[in-house]
């Protein structure tokens, strides 16, 4: 059953943006923490932003300013809002939540991803 579907990748210069989407399946999105991460290959998989079911935001010192994440919990989607792209964001994108987070912190289950390229 597809539980996450992460959209709105693609390849973009270098000081471009982009708007990443991740539809969530699940009926506690409203309450539910939720995070995009990303992985590069042969590199391991990074938080890059978190959002609370309340709206608290928390970013990686290497996206802070340049990257918003912000949810719809009537459309139960969550965002990605980037900007002044750099090569080094190039990564698969994967959003993930405690819907899907087991008690000893790893995630049960993870979605495609969507492939953002940074590049001239």
């Amino acid at each position: 059953q597809v539980q996450l579907v992460e959209s709105g990748g693609g390849l973009v210069q270098p000081g471009g943006s982009l708007r990443l989407s991740c539809a969530a399946s699940t009926s506690i999105f409203s309450s539910s923490a939720m995070a995009w991460f990303r992985q590069v290959p042969g590199k391991q998989r990074e938080l890059v932003a978190s959002i609370t079911g309340s709206g608290w935001t928390n970013y990686a010192d290497s996206v802070k300013g340049r990257i918003t994440i912000s949810r719809d919990n009537g459309k139960r989607t969550l965002y990605l809002e980037m900007k002044s792209l750099k090569p080094e964001d190039t990564a698969v994108y994967y959003c993930n939540g405690d819907p899907w987070k087991r008690s000893n912190g790893e995630y049960a289950y993870w979605g495609q991803g969507t492939q953002v390229a940074v590049s001239s």
